[in-house]
């Protein structure tokens, strides 16, 4: 018996690679990646990156751009928990949360017109 084929006799499904994304597609996920970030901060563009990143180069440019970007504020949500001890972490929690809101839908204007973005401020985790 083969190793491509189980007890019945039946051949077992070879794994197939995704299908490329319509640029349309590509422009829609990355709007939604975007604005996913603004709600569920670096799990959105995580999950997008992972799932996405094969699918296309539009697309995958976006979601590590978008994770890079949440994982920047997520380092400066965790200066502010730590210094607002002192009481300025509320103002720095405040000013993160406002530069998600309005960088996330910058970002996602653009990709729905198909333009690269790069996000002000993000350091660069993932390519």
């Amino acid at each position: 018996m083969s190793d491509s084929a189980d007890n019945s006799g039946t051949p077992s499904p070879q794994y197939q690679p995704a299908a490329p994304l319509s640029a349309a597609d590509e422009r829609l996920w990355s709007l939604l990646i975007h604005l996913g970030g603004i709600i569920l901060w670096f799990v959105s563009p995580l999950i997008g990156y992972l799932v996405l990143k094969d699918r296309g180069q539009y697309v995958r440019e976006q979601t590590a751009t978008a994770l890079n970007f949440q994982i920047t504020l997520a380092i400066g949500y965790a200066i502010g928990v730590v210094t607002s001890i002192i009481g300025i972490g509320v103002l720095i929690l405040l000013a993160v949360q406002v530069l998600n809101v309005v960088f996330s839908i910058i970002a996602a204007v653009a990709a729905n017109k198909g333009q690269g973005y790069r996000y002000p401020l993000a350091f660069t985790f993932v390519r």
